[in-house]
């Protein structure tokens, strides 16, 4: 089957469907660094908005409720994956890059890449908000609350059950498209709403990682990397026995 590539770097087949994305060409190199701007300005919107909220309502006084600091990040996911889902793949998360690198849906050359921009992105989101507002509320840093060992189980499970979402949207991308955003946002807020008490709910090395290291508390973020790692690889796993082998659209879904 031939192919052509648009102006626009889209590549259309014989058959006129077209493949590939609106804005970058996954297999374009030059076009990597629009990549790893769209991750990190992801991951900063992210990390600003998740931890922002406690950050805020300590600072303010003002508190809004548990409900809303689990809805928020969530939303900005949803927004984020139909902002730059098409150009970067909308990671923001380095369990997320790990486990489609795993999968072999995206390369292990690109990996080293997006976790740096990842992790730029949710440290810079920390540095503002402790410019602005100082550490109260530990920086909207995520806390072990329940004990390390019970948090990191639970955040492997959580995380694993994100990844099982993001993972089988992205197997199914042809008919799916778009709409995964509604599916790992709602998840993402389904998970805060019952875990956060636990764990804090992160499923993000990255996310976790900005308020620590800007605050200078890193006593347990050993937590938030053991847990997202293991349900990352465990989601893998359990996608093979789901799906099989990844295919082109995952492949698509994972590279934007």
């Amino acid at each position: 089957m031939s192919s052509s590539r648009t102006a626009t770097g889209r590549q259309v087949m014989s058959d006129g469907n077209a493949q590939g994305n609106f804005s970058t060409d996954a297999d374009d190199l030059s076009q990597e660094w629009r990549r790893l701007i769209a991750e990190l300005v992801g991951t900063f919107a992210l990390t600003f908005v998740a931890a922002g909220g406690p950050v805020i309502a300590a600072a303010t006084g003002v508190y809004v409720g548990r409900t809303a600091f689990v809805t928020a990040p969530g939303l900005l996911v949803l927004a984020m994956i139909y902002t730059v889902g098409d150009v970067s793949g909308a990671h923001f998360n380095p369990a997320v890059t790990l486990a489609f690198a795993t999968r072999r849906d995206f390369p292990w050359s690109r990996v080293p890449g997006y976790w740096v921009a990842q992790v730029v992105g949710a440290i810079a989101a920390a540095g503002v908000l402790r410019a602005m507002f100082g550490t109260p509320g530990h920086l909207g840093a995520t806390l072990p609350k329940s004990g390390d060992v019970r948090s990191v189980v639970m955040e492997a499970m959580l995380t694993c059950l994100l990844v099982t979402v993001i993972l089988g949207t992205a197997e199914g991308h042809k008919l799916v498209g778009h709409n995964a955003a509604i599916a790992s946002g709602s998840y993402i807020i389904l998970a805060g709403l019952f875990a956060s008490p636990v764990s804090g709910a992160s499923m993000n090395p990255a996310r976790s990682l900005g308020p620590d290291a800007v605050a200078g508390t890193m006593a347990t973020y050993w937590v938030y990397i053991v847990g997202p790692v293991l349900g990352a690889l465990l989601a893998v796993g359990l996608a093979s026995c789901l799906h099989g082998r990844s295919n082109s659209y995952e492949r698509q879904a994972a590279q934007g």
